[in-house]
């Protein structure tokens, strides 16, 4: 246990614990050593392994991958300068093995590690363990990462900054009277968060007083199973509100900035799928707002490195309340990076090394707008369940000057079941809103991938309704929105398309390849329906007694493009 947390515990002012780790930051930065960095370990895999690597690269920085048994042939492998096994395919023994890295961070000779996101990037002994190892932690001090973890502290610190949070309850007391009457005190609809939770794990909603009790007991059971702690906090809970977040930096020297917000209100399963920046129909006024009450929190707990703070935001008000702060690099960062011609990720590694921020916040313009969706193996019309299995077809969009795709699987590998399913994302910059939605639907559709089901279909309806293109966002848009983004298909209809774009693949293949005069003059009307990829085997078409049509080929079943 650190110096600061130990302080914390026994101070019972706390504007004074404040004061004293402010003096003591303070104290650090006068005492900053640059350290050269040559070589840094990637704690992570898949996209955010190779993005990291593109960028240490262009430093001239070497890189070491870490790879389980299931990455063996991943492209972070191959990107590397080295790598190295570290386990089985389960993280728990692999990448979460935080000996085992640091025991090849000391093998390879690495001064500092890369955590990405997930797995240990805001693990608080593991940065404390870097730390007494003489190991570079790309990321903040250990104190901050702590105080944010936990949510009740992190209202308390926000709280004392002048941040704006939501009215609720954060106490030590949880007893199921406490916890009631407070409950009661608040009024419903009313919010349950485990206080060290993430991801929507933990989370309830109790509509009404009747629903709290059973609510509470199933947030504190996964909360338990997923945390190892059953606590909670309580808030009032905003109806449809929207997700607004902002992206900041701070170095060793005292210097804090943010690089604007960022929309991610459209979610499903609590979790993001599609961000954007900047959050429109926001004025300047309340963009400036949210840009203040960020850098106050990054301050209030002496942070350093790339974060993000959260925000609730009324829908109509435009109101804000402090929700959390990510303490590492966010999935989404690249908006950020393109609406300001900046690099993150060098960004950290300058800052780890002990350099200062390279813009000030008046350097710091933001231009056009941008959007991310996140393609991920998964089948949207079924509770967005993922889907594990091999990536038969893949063909994406080619990057160009404002078309990022960053990714970290190719055609013919898995999607492993024990990683996240994200295959891509997919990062677009226009230079309004409009002209970056047209141009994702574009590249969306350029997206050709066998063998495994994925949500770009739904991508495209999503980029392309009605209340998301006039900018009606907020975190209950896809259930509001369930008719038009999930439409129903008739079925004589689809089984007529069906073979319709069967036979039109046949066709397709059988002229590329001029080994089938037979199939000269035949002509199948696609009538807007095509598949979103090339088979490379026939396609054996069979009825079963019921009269439903099943198309497979040798891998998988053929999925369709509608337009």
């Amino acid at each position: 246990m650190s110096y600061l947390w130990r302080l914390n515990k026994i101070c019972n002012n706390r504007s004074l614990f404040y004061t004293i780790r402010l003096n003591h930051a303070q104290a650090l930065r006068e005492d900053v050593q640059r350290q050269h960095i040559s070589k840094v370990l990637i704690a992570n895999r898949g996209e955010i392994a190779c993005r990291v690597m593109r960028t240490a690269k262009k430093l001239g920085i070497r890189t070491v991958a870490v790879y389980s048994d299931a990455d063996k042939q991943a492209m972070h492998v191959e990107m590397a300068d080295e790598a190295y096994h570290i386990g089985p395919a389960p993280s728990t023994q692999s990448y979460l093995n935080a000996s085992k890295i640091l025991q090849v961070a000391k093998k390879s000779n690495s001064q500092a590690i890369h955590p990405g996101y997930g797995f240990l990037s805001e693990n608080v002994e593991f940065c404390e363990r870097c730390s007494r190892e003489g190991v570079i932690f790309i990321g903040p001090p250990p104190t901050a990462i702590r105080d944010m973890g936990i949510k009740s502290t992190s209202k308390a610190i926000m709280s004392d900054a002048g941040v704006p949070i939501v009215k609720g309850y954060h106490g030590e007391d949880q007893s199921i009277e406490r916890l009631q009457a407070e409950a009661q005190r608040i009024g419903f609809p009313l919010m349950i968060k485990a206080v060290r939770g993430g991801g929507g794990k933990g989370m309830r909603i109790a509509m009404t007083e009747a629903d709290f009790l059973p609510q509470l007991e199933s947030a504190k059971r996964e909360s338990l199973k997923s945390f190892g702690d059953d606590n909670m906090l309580l808030e009032q809970y905003i109806t449809d509100p929207r997700h607004v977040e902002v992206q900041v930096f701070a170095d060793m020297h005292g210097n804090v900035v943010h690089l604007f917000e960022r929309d991610c209100s459209v979610q499903r399963r609590h979790q993001k799928i599609i961000e954007e920046a900047p959050a429109p129909g926001l004025s300047e006024e309340t963009r400036r707002s949210l840009g203040e009450a960020a850098v106050r929190a990054a301050r209030a707990v002496g942070y350093v490195g790339a974060g993000t703070v959260e925000f609730i935001l009324h829908r109509v008000t435009h109101e804000f309340h402090f929700m959390e702060m990510n303490t590492r690099l966010q999935v989404e960062h690249p908006i950020s990076e393109m609406i300001t011609g900046t690099d993150l990720v060098e960004w950290q590694l300058r800052v780890a090394a002990g350099e200062p921020l390279p813009l000030t916040q008046e350097e710091i313009i933001r231009r056009g707008h941008a959007v991310e969706c996140r393609i991920y193996a998964e089948e949207p019309g079924a509770g967005f369940l993922p889907r594990a299995g091999t990536l038969h077809r893949l063909t994406q969009p080619k990057p160009e000057n404002n078309v990022r795709v960053e990714t970290g699987v190719r055609e013919g590998q898995e999607v492993s079941v024990h990683y996240d399913p994200m295959i891509a994302k997919l990062v677009v910059w226009g230079r309004d809103r409009t002209e970056a939605l047209d141009k994702t639907r574009a590249k969306l559709a350029e997206y050709k991938v066998a063998g495994l089901e994925t949500n770009v279909n739904f991508l495209l309806r999503l980029s392309g309704a009605k209340a998301f293109v006039e900018g009606d966002v907020h975190t209950a848009f896809i259930p509001q929105h369930e008719a038009e983004l999930f439409p129903r298909l008739d079925n004589d209809t689809v089984e007529e398309k069906a073979i319709q774009a069967a036979l039109g693949h046949i066709i397709y293949s059988q002229r590329l390849s001029r080994s089938n005069d037979s199939w000269k003059g035949i002509t199948v009307d696609s009538a807007g329906w095509r598949p979103n990829y090339q088979l490379k085997k026939t396609i054996p078409i069979k009825y079963e007694e019921t009269g439903i049509l099943y198309i497979k080929h040798l891998y998988s079943v053929v999925s369709w493009y509608r337009f």
